[in-house]
């Protein structure tokens, strides 16, 4: 028999002892094929301005996610419309008026200020894993002056990512679906109050139903551990007495070694984690680490004795298939459930339909004021060439 015979006859042996079939294997075959496909997995971060959620998701994943993002500076620069009027005594009445119609209009910029939704997907590869990670953006969240349904906007979208995923699925061909429901929000609570805001105990019962809610408390070197601490558990709170339901880690099995048991029990108890992010390099007892440079010494960004944020990503990685199976058997089923029970329809709400006429009645009111600032205007122009012929 020719080496090559016996290769091939070699490939077919049962080294294993007697009674081994052989699928065992099975794990090896899912784990190929699913390092074949590849991962997907979409983070929601939704917070106010200025607690440095771009800059935490750029640190969590080594990556940059927003390049074409201009960083506003303190000088004001962010501010498109400004208004500036001294008054003189010799402004007519005509042009005080005007004056402050202009500022009335930017006051209801201000109030009215929408949400936006801002989705950036990036293909992360690590030793041959893919990741598909998608991040969903809501810049403009608790930024008006009336925040009141600020985020019915971002419940929309939740449901709409539900609602392409039900139709695809119902669809002919279901071997290629994009899955584009948010698996996990990153809720930022601002380290300045002294616990829960109204606006934040309304947006986290209004989604807690529909997507993973992880609390994050940002800037976490604002404060001192024992104000963290407090904090902290201000915040716990906070959570169970308005019976809000965030994202609750597995208990780790049984038959799970030790070192992961502890792991679980700390991430655990760390919740909610409260973080600094920071995507500059410093040097730092002879290294160079991520961190934020103060004149009182360095804060590192990866280091667990200065914040959690090696524990929110290690809760976010190592639960991550948990995460996706918690939105596709609990929050994706309630709302199937909930569809079908309506037979498929997908019309809007007696709530919803209330604010689409409120929003079309400001709509009006707001052509109409425009109209009476064109004929004002109008008019302060004929004034002045009246006055100037004279």
């Amino acid at each position: 028999m020719s080496q090559a015979d016996k290769m091939k006859q070699g490939q077919f042996t049962n080294p294993e002892t007697p009674g081994y079939v052989g699928f065992a294997n099975l794990p090896n075959q899912v784990h190929r094929k699913s390092v074949k496909k590849g991962f997907e997995f979409t983070l929601m971060v939704v917070g106010e301005s200025g607690l440095g959620k771009s800059t935490l998701i750029n640190s969590l994943f080594l990556t940059d996610l927003y390049p074409e993002r201009v960083i506003p500076g303190a000088a004001g620069t962010t501010h498109t419309h400004t208004h500036t009027y001294i008054y003189k005594h010799t402004d007519s009445e005509l042009t005080v008026v005007l004056h402050f119609v202009a500022y009335f209009f930017l006051l209801l910029e201000k109030i009215e200020r929408t949400v936006q939704i801002e989705a950036s997907t990036v293909e992360i590869e690590e030793r041959g894993v893919k990741l598909r990670l998608t991040v969903v953006d809501t810049p403009g969240y608790g930024d008006a002056i009336n925040s009141q349904d600020c985020f019915s906007t971002i419940i929309s979208y939740i449901d709409d990512q539900f609602e392409r995923y039900l139709h695809d699925e119902s669809g002919l061909n279901r071997r290629h679906i994009v899955d584009n429901r948010v698996h996990c929000c990153f809720y930022f609570i601002s380290p300045l109050g002294h616990g829960l805001k109204p606006l934040d105990v309304q947006f986290m019962k209004a989604i807690h139903n529909k997507v993973n809610v992880v609390p994050v408390i940002a800037k976490a070197d604002t404060l001192t551990l024992r104000e963290r601490e407090r904090l902290k558990r201000r915040i716990l709170d906070e959570i169970d007495e308005h019976g809000i339901k965030i994202y609750h880690l597995p208990d780790a099995e049984s038959d799970e070694d030790e070192d992961f048991k502890e792991q679980t029990r700390i991430l655990k108890a760390s919740i909610p984690f409260a973080v600094v992010g920071s995507n500059q390099q410093i040097e730092a007892k002879g290294k160079k680490v991520r961190g934020r440079l103060y004149p009182w010494g360095v804060v590192e960004v990866e280091n667990p004795e200065h914040n959690d944020f090696l524990k929110l990503r290690t809760m976010l990685i190592t639960h991550m298939q948990d995460l996706q199976e918690v939105t596709q058997d609990l929050h994706y089923e309630n709302f199937r459930s909930d569809r079908l029970k309506r037979g498929g329809r997908k019309g809007p709400e007696p709530e919803e339909m209330d604010k689409d006429m409120i929003l079309q009645e400001k709509e009006a009111e707001l052509r109409r004021m425009q109209e009476m600032i064109a004929k004002m205007q109008a008019q302060m122009q004929k004034q002045g060439d009246g006055e100037g012929d004279v």
